[in-house]
């Protein structure tokens, strides 16, 4: 099977590193399997302006938080971010397993 692929530049590491950390700082609001994660806008850029390890100022979580909308990693509803690509990793996941097989 063909993977399509993005033919948009890959986004620069350190913005994959903000959406890892929101990532991991995501909730499912229901506490179910299937539900949405979402993490609030403000609590995501806090969380990130407050990570020493990534370094940031407010202006640059800015710009890294529009890519990753832009992108569609994330959608923004009432000032929430929801996670897109739960299901589309999972896909991905399964994909490379049917090709290393």
């Amino acid at each position: 099977m063909a993977r399509v692929t993005d033919p948009r530049p890959p986004l620069p590491e350190w913005i994959l590193e903000c959406y890892d950390r929101l990532c991991t700082q995501a909730c499912r609001p229901d506490d179910e399997e299937d539900s949405v994660p979402l993490i609030d806008y403000d609590d995501a850029t806090d969380m990130l302006i407050a990570d020493a390890e990534l370094a940031l100022d407010q202006r640059d979580v800015e710009y890294a938080l529009t890519r990753l909308l832009e992108r569609g990693n994330f959608y923004e509803v009432e000032a929430e971010l929801e996670e897109t690509h739960t299901e589309n990793k999972d896909l991905e996941e399964r994909l490379e397993d049917l090709e290393e097989s």
